[in-house]
């Protein structure tokens, strides 16, 4: 023991096995060390990442708000209420859904004289269509919300791409607007926004598509994670929004994972199961096949194995040569 009370250990001979497993122990720490300080800033990294898209989403959910409060007045926290179930309802965040109503509702306004509860209520309808459309039709989103918006400025070229039987023209949208009147027995006017959203829904209904999007986001793996997406968006605004119900939040995106859960995994034990019907059945066809494999095959790969022709075979006649002049010679 040293006189500072430190252990000294001191080895006679040859110590390098003893100095090769500190290295080897020094080298470890090190490692060690560098991983945990990655792990680190990995953690770090993707916290400041969290945090910024938060923020991010706060200052589109800050200024939509305004645009929501400015066009609907009175009735804005009506909307707010559907953007806040629009994941549900629309597979839709808060942010998307107001985005979406602010596309349209000045025309909307506009066809029903200011009345910003009928005008709430019908932009929640036609925002609901256009999700149930997009689901039961397969047509993108945006493809149908550039249609709406068009119809908001009484342009129909893009009618068809609500997939409901009508062209993109003036007229298709009269004979819709004709077709929904004979099932509801409602006079619809084309030179009315609200009209042509409300005469699209019962079409839609008609058709079978009304709806949709709600159960698609209960019952199927696609509409359920389109959900979950939209209440982890709900969620990263509440992160940056101490006003918002952060613990409702939580709870519906824990809600959306398990629904994703609910759709995914018996899904997932059908298709093992099926993997395990796949080798049964391929597993005597196989067994009966490799008897003829091996007849046809063997003999032509044994050949080529074996052809003059092969590198490695004409080295080892060479070799073989060699050696047997070395060992008889002539």
């Amino acid at each position: 023991m040293a006189e500072d009370g430190s252990v000294v250990i001191k080895i006679k001979g040859d110590d390098s096995p003893f100095q090769k497993v500190l290295g080897k122990i020094g080298s470890a720490v090190n490692t060690a060390v560098k991983a945990s300080a990655a792990a680190v800033g990995a953690a770090s990294a993707g916290v400041a990442a969290l945090g910024t898209a938060c923020i991010n989403a706060y200052a589109d959910y800050e200024q939509l708000v305004g645009g929501v409060e400015t066009l609907f007045k009175d009735s804005a926290e009506t909307i707010h209420s559907f953007a806040d179930n629009a994941y549900k309802t629309a597979g839709l965040s808060a942010n998307e859904y107001m985005e979406t109503v602010t596309s349209f509702s000045a025309s909307l306004l506009q066809s029903l004289d200011g009345d910003t509860a009928k005008a709430a209520a019908a932009a929640n309808l036609a925002i609901t269509d256009m999700a149930d459309n997009a689901n039961k039709m397969g047509t993108a989103m945006e493809s149908i919300q550039n249609a709406y918006q068009g119809f908001a400025k009484q342009n129909y070229t893009m009618l068809d791409n609500l997939k409901l039987g009508y062209g993109g023209t003036k007229e298709e949208m009269q004979r819709l607007l004709a077709d929904a009147e004979k099932l509801s027995g409602v006079k619809y006017d084309l030179s009315s926004y609200a009209d042509v959203v409300e005469a699209i829904h019962v079409i839609q209904t008609e058709m079978g598509i009304t709806g949709t999007t709600a159960e698609e986001a209960s019952t199927t793996i696609q509409g359920s994670v389109a959900g979950m997406k939209a209440a982890w968006a709900n969620l990263m605004v509440g992160m940056a929004d101490d006003t918002q119900d952060f613990d409702l939040l939580l709870s519906n995106f824990i809600e959306s994972i398990g629904t994703v859960a609910d759709n995914l995994l018996p899904r997932i034990g059908i298709v093992i199961e099926g993997m395990g019907k796949l080798v049964a059945g391929l597993a005597p066809e196989i067994a009966s096949a490799l008897p003829t494999l091996t007849n046809e095959l063997l003999p032509n790969l044994v050949n080529w194995v074996c052809s003059p022709s092969a590198h490695w075979c004409r080295a080892y006649r060479r070799t073989e040569t060699a050696l047997r002049q070395v060992r008889y010679p002539l």
